[in-house]
């Protein structure tokens, strides 16, 4: 259904556009972690371990399609709340010719990149093979990733949050299904769960695309025909989805540089890591779902100029942060090692205590993740993405050069230490420019 976020109680619209749009995160989070769960139980801590060697590189994939999202969801807000419903078809359609082009060439390069970078990354050579097998399969499929994730990003930011939601638990249903017929009774290892996401996640983006134009055709209509693609709307798609996709794609690289640390310590270590950066990115990757939601709402009010209301959605959005960090950090700092035996069986004692002293190292620290992420989502629907990008590199540059030194100090126990010292001083930093109103100084129409 798409909603008009420029009415209504804040609270209430935020909360009601919101809890859809993490359920659906939580889905595509835990079909990603089925993988992880299936092959560590059925395959061995050497599968696992593969798998989270090849896992950085495809979160890069994975940066240019949020980003992607995030940029075109910003804008489709913006025209939508100024109720420019023939810019907002324009928009939408330029998102898609840019969006698909942009995946055509990530596979392209995918194709000859992926395997030398493993050997970059020093992967231990009796996890090489299935780490590449599982890439190749990966890269096939980003054309269905990065069309769901733009068809997620269109529905958003018109307001509709259940739809997707309907997909996402669909599309996690077919993908655990599979991994267990892939991996379990035809025993096709790691390239088995590989297959089983490039399905799934196929069927979910062609469903999307087709549900999404119907919806778009009937509901919007507008005085004058859309063009299919406008050199000015795709430089604020691009204004928007640079700074993002440079965001999660540092931060992913940087957390290969990270990886190539991890993985002196041994397959056990990378497998441990591979589990517990899983259930971590679980975490991350929802409050980075309320804070995507936060900037659709800031979006369209911006494009309606209803600045107190963007005020009081970040004090509910603080809220929802709250509510989703306390069970996470309950769970991984008083259970870690049951949490980690949901990916490897009780008698991997190594890689099981590496992963726990992950999650016990991180977790007190998700309160400061939820205030930068939400802090990020006001700056990002507000298009001032300095302070967006400049409370980012801090994080990256922390994190990386402190897990070099930490680990040479204390060994892989180091490395976890520098995950909560990105994040703290990131959120103090973003957290200080949204009180001194920098959020206030940019907007699409002046960008």
């Amino acid at each position: 259904m798409i909603t008009d976020m420029t009415t209504g109680k804040p609270a209430s619209v935020l909360w009601k556009f919101s809890l859809p749009m993490l359920i659906s995160s939580m889905f595509q989070q835990i079909y990603n972690i089925a993988d992880s769960v299936i092959v560590g139980q059925l395959c061995g801590d050497n599968a696992l371990a593969a798998i989270g060697a090849s896992y950085n590189i495809t979160m890069i994939f994975m940066a240019f399609a949020l980003g992607c999202n995030v940029g075109c969801s910003v804008v489709i807000s913006q025209f939508f709340g100024a109720k420019k419903y023939t810019l907002t078809k324009t928009a939408v359609n330029t998102a898609y010719v840019s969006v698909l082009s942009l995946s055509v060439i990530l596979t392209v390069l995918g194709c000859i990149f992926c395997r030398p970078m493993l050997t970059v990354l020093n992967t231990p050579a009796n996890i090489f093979d299935e780490g590449a097998a599982y890439l190749d399969i990966y890269t096939y499929g980003l054309f269905f990733l990065f069309l769901y994730n733009i068809c997620t990003g269109i529905f958003t930011s018109l307001g509709d949050s259940q739809t997707p939601l309907w997909f996402l638990i669909a599309s996690s249903l077919i993908n655990i299904g599979l991994d267990y017929l892939f991996v379990g009774p035809l025993e096709m290892g790691v390239s088995g769960a590989a297959w089983a996401t490039f399905i799934a996640q196929g069927l979910a983006g062609i469903a999307a695309f087709f549900v999404l134009n119907h919806r778009i055709r009937v509901t919007i209509v507008s005085d004058e025909k859309p063009k299919i693609f406008s050199g000015a709307i795709f430089k604020k798609i691009c204004f928007i989805s640079i700074p993002s996709i440079l965001q999660n794609s540092f931060v992913s690289v940087g957390n290969l540089f990270v990886q190539t640390v991890v993985n002196r310590f041994g397959s056990s270590v990378i497998a441990g890591y591979s589990a517990a950066v899983k259930l971590n990115t679980f975490t991350i990757t929802s409050f980075g779902t309320l804070a995507n939601g936060l900037s659709n709402y800031a979006a369209q009010n911006i494009g309606a100029e209803k600045l107190d209301r963007i005020k009081q959605g970040f004090k509910t959005s603080i809220v929802m942060g709250f509510a989703v960090a306390i069970p996470f950090t309950a769970a991984y700092a008083l259970i870690p090692q049951t949490c980690m035996q949901l990916f490897l069986s009780s008698d991997k004692t190594e890689a099981i205590n590496a992963g726990a002293a992950f999650l016990r190292t991180v977790s007190p620290f998700y309160v400061a993740v939820a205030v930068k992420l939400m802090t990020d989502g006001i700056h990002r629907g507000a298009c001032a993405m300095f302070w967006f990008m400049a409370s980012t590199f801090t994080d990256l540059i922390l994190r990386v050069v402190l897990s070099f030194i930490f680990a040479d100090l204390w060994g892989s126990d180091g490395i976890w230490l520098s995950w909560p010292f990105g994040w703290t001083v990131s959120a103090i930093l973003i957290l200080t420019a949204y009180f001194f109103g920098a959020w206030k100084t940019k907007s699409i129409h002046n960008s």
